[in-house]
C-alpha cells in the first residue's frame, strides 16, 4: 500500500503539516503491531475541510449523469480492489476472512449499486402549485466512521453523499485505518475530482470535534457509541449545522411461541455473535415466553458452545477476536457484571476458549434468567453476549423490549405472519426483521431514542445529504408553462 504515512487530501497523497505522531495497528488476533499510520492534527483538518470546501463550488453543480458516471467507476475500482480490503479489515479487526471477504467487503459494493439505483431515479425537482420544491446537496461533510463495520459505515456515508454532490472529509477509527486508506486509493482511482474525497487519520478524542465544529463543515455523519454521538452533537451544535447519528443498541429478539424452536433460538445466537457481537444491530437480548424458556436456553447454551472460535485466516472460523485489548476489557468486564448480578451462565464466560492463549478472543457467552433492569440487560456490551429474559404473556414482552433507552432494531419470530406484524408495529424501534428476514439495502438503517437519528441506506440515506429549497411563484399562476 505504501500511504500509511500520508493523507489523501485534495487529490493528493500528503504528508501531515506536523510530523512525527502515529498510530499503532495492532491485529487483534496476535496482538502483535502490524503498521504505523499518520496521525493527523488540527492543521490537517483546515487543509481538508478547506479542499473540500474548494471542490463543493464545481462538485454541487454536477449534473446526475455525471455522478452516475463516477458511481460507476468507483464501483469499479471498489471491486478490483475487495479483495485486499477484505484482508486488511481481517488483519486490522479480526474479521474471519471468509466473512470479511462475502459481506464485510461485499456490502461496500452493494451500497454502492443501490445507490446508483437511487440517483437514477431520484426526483431532486418537482411542482407544488406554483412553487418549484428543489433538493440540492448539503455541502461539506464530515464523516466519523467507526471499526466494527469498516466498508459498511464508509460507503453508506460516502456513496449517497457523492450522489448527492456533496464533498467530504473522511476520518476512520483509529482500529481499521488500513483498509480505509485502500478505499482512498480506489477513490483515486476512479478518478474522483480532486477534494471531492479527503481522507485523514487520527483518533476520534483529538480530531472528532475539530471536524464536528469546524466553521467551513456543513452536516456531520458520525457513527459511534451514544455517548460519542452526544459529544459531536453538542459541538456541532454552535454552528447550527446538521448532525445525522446511528449510534448504539440493545436489540430485542422476541420469541412469540415455539414454531421452529431450534431453528430461531439457533438463529438468534449465530446473530448475536456473528462478527464477535460487534455490531450494533445485534440481537442481544432473547425474549422467550416461560413455557419453552428451559427447552430454549438449552439449545442456546448447545449452539454457543459449537460456533468455531479462533485464527480469523481459517476458514472454518464463526468468530474471531473482538477489536482490540480495550473492547476486550470491556467486555470480560460485563461478564464479570453479569455474574455479580446474579444472572445464570449457561454458556461462555470468563477467559480466553479453549486452546487460545494469545489474542484478544472472548467466549460465546449466554447469560440465562436475566432481569431487564440489570446493567447485561440495559447497556451496550459490543461483545459475544447473549441475554435471555424470560416473560409471561406478550403484554409483559413488549414492555420489557420497549423498556431500554436504544431503540435501534427488533427481531420477532411467530408462526402467524400477522400476530409477528402487530408485534412489530408495537416495538418503538427504527427497523424491525420478521422471523429472520434478512436486512434490505433499500430499507431505511437508523433509529429511535438513543440508537441516533436521521438514516441511512437507499433513498433514506440519500435525503440525508439534501437540502430543500423552495423557490414560490417559480411559475406564473395565469402561465403555467
Amino acid at each position: 500500500m505504501g500511504n500509511e504515512a500520508k493523507f489523501y487530501i485534495g487529490g493528493k497523497w500528503v504528508e501531515p503539516q506536523v510530523k512525527g505522531a502515529t498510530i499503532a495497528v495492532v491485529n487483534p488476533a496476535t496482538e502483535e503491531e502490524v503498521a504505523q499510520v499518520a496521525a493527523g492534527s488540527a492543521a490537517d483538518v483546515d487543509a481538508a475541510v478547506g479542499s473540500a470546501r474548494l471542490a463543493f463550488d464545481d462538485f454541487g453543480l454536477t449534473t446526475r449523469e455525471e455522478r452516475l458516471d463516477l458511481l460507476g467507476r468507483v464501483l469499479a475500482a471498489y471491486k478490483n480492489r475487495s479483495l485486499e480490503i477484505a484482508a486488511a479489515m481481517t488483519t486490522e479487526v479480526g474479521i474471519p476472512k471468509k466473512f470479511s471477504e462475502r459481506v464485510q467487503a461485499r456490502i461496500g459494493e452493494w451500497h454502492l449499486e443501490t445507490a446508483l439505483k437511487v440517483l437514477q431515479g431520484y426526483q431532486f425537482e418537482e411542482e407544488w402549485g406554483t412553487t418549484r420544491i428543489i433538493r440540492e446537496p448539503v455541502g461539506v461533510c464530515a464523516m466519523l466512521a467507526p471499526w466494527n463495520w469498516p466498508m459498511n459505515q464508509i460507503m453508506v456515508k460516502v456513496a449517497p453523499a457523492l450522489a448527492a454532490g456533496c464533498t467530504m472529509v473522511l476520518k476512520p477509527s483509529r482500529l481499521s485505518p488500513l483498509s480505509a486508506l485502500l478505499f482512498a486509493e480506489v477513490m483515486d482511482e476512479a478518478g474522483v475530482p480532486a477534494g471531492v474525497f479527503n481522507l485523514i487519520n487520527g483518533s476520534g478524542a483529538s480530531l472528532g470535534g475539530l471536524m464536528a465544529g469546524h466553521p467551513l463543515v456543513d452536516m456531520v455523519s458520525v457513527t459511534a457509541s451514544t455517548e460519542v454521538g452526544a459529544l459531536v452533537a453538542r459541538t456541532a451544535a454552535d454552528s447550527i449545522k446538521r448532525v445525522s447519528q446511528e449510534l448504539g443498541g440493545k436489540s430485542v429478539n422476541i420469541l412469540l411461541d415455539d414454531h421452529n424452536l431450534e431453528e430461531n433460538v439457533g438463529g438468534g445466537v449465530k446473530a448475536c455473535m456473528r462478527n464477535s457481537g460487534q455490531s450494533c444491530n445485534a440481537p442481544t437480548r432473547m425474549l422467550v415466553h416461560d413455557s419453552f424458556y428451559d427447552e430454549a436456553v438449552a439449545i442456546a447454551a448447545r449452539v454457543a458452545d459449537s460456533l468455531a472460535v479462533g485464527d480469523p485466516q481459517s476458514p472454518e472460523t464463526f468468530m474471531g477476536p473482538v477489536a482490540g485489548r480495550k473492547q476486550f476489557e470491556t467486555v470480560t468486564g460485563y461478564i464479570e457484571t453479569g455474574l455479580a448480578e446474579g444472572a445464570r451462565l449457561a454458556a461462555g464466560g470468563l477467559g480466553r476458549p479453549e486452546g487460545l492463549d494469545r489474542g484478544f478472543y472472548v467466549k460465546p457467552t449466554i447469560f440465562a434468567d436475566v432481569r431487564n433492569d440489570m446493567r447485561i440487560a440495559q447497556e451496550e456490551i459490543f461483545g459475544p453476549v447473549l441475554c435471555m429474559i424470560p416473560y409471561r404473556d406478550e403484554e409483559e414482552a413488549v414492555t420489557i423490549a420497549n423498556a431500554s433507552e436504544f431503540g435501534l432494531s427488533g427481531y420477532v419470530h411467530a408462526a402467524d405472519l400477522e400476530h409477528g406484524r402487530r408485534v412489530a408495529r408495537r416495538l418503538r424501534t427504527g427497523m424491525v426483521h420478521l422471523n429472520g428476514a434478512n436486512t434490505d439495502m433499500n430499507a431505511p438503517f437508523g433509529g429511535y431514542k438513543k440508537s441516533g437519528n436521521g438514516r441511512e441506506w437507499g433513498r433514506f440515506g440519500l435525503e440525508e445529504y439534501l437540502e430543500v429549497k423552495a423557490v414560490m411563484g417559480y411559475r406564473h399562476p395565469e402561465n403555467p408553462s
